[in-house]
């Protein structure tokens, strides 16, 4: 009977470490409306590195996809073109590629091209810190640094909510 209930601690014991480690025992608190954005600095597509506080002083859209996601497909020219739309302004975008393979984001890329920075993150942390659970999921972002709006998923018709929500922070008083 003990090596049973040893047994069974054990047994136990290991699925928790795992869980743990596979960040599904609990999950991550999402960054709330009002939070300050987790810091971030990560490498960029094509080289170099990315970093959140490379833009503070601007409202930032900051855009977590991944290559096998159809609607990151769909948002990303629709992003660029908001990036396009508000390119005289504070008004910046930065995206987060979450693929394992770090070559899937450079490949996705060439094909369709945008005009912002994207980073890899392969090993999943900065979403993790963000609480991201679908794709896509982006914050917008303001000037000192704080998450206003969260946005999951992306459908076309999404876009005219995003701009006047963009237009609201450039226009916000400092």
């Amino acid at each position: 009977m003990q090596r049973r209930i040893r047994s069974l601690r054990t047994t136990l014991l290991a699925a928790s470490l795992w869980l743990v480690s596979a960040g599904l025992a609990a999950p991550t608190p999402a960054v709330e409306l009002g939070e300050p954005a987790p810091a971030f600095t990560a490498p960029a597509v094509g080289g170099g590195e990315i970093s959140l506080a490379a833009y503070r002083g601007k409202v930032v859209y900051l855009d977590f996809w991944a290559t096998w996601c159809g609607p990151c497909a769909q948002s990303l020219p629709a992003i660029d073109d908001l990036r396009d739309e508000f390119a005289d302004s504070d008004f910046r975008v930065l995206a987060i590629n979450v693929d394992r393979q770090k070559g899937a984001a450079q490949t996705f890329l060439r094909r369709r091209p945008v005009g912002y920075p994207s980073g890899l993150d392969p090993q999943g942390e900065i979403p993790v810190r963000f609480g991201v659970q679908t794709m896509p999921t982006s914050f917008l972002i303001d000037r000192d640094g704080v998450v206003r709006h969260v946005h999951r998923g992306f459908r076309t018709s999404d876009v005219p909510e995003l701009r006047r929500k963009i237009q609201a922070l450039l226009g916000a008083d400092r």
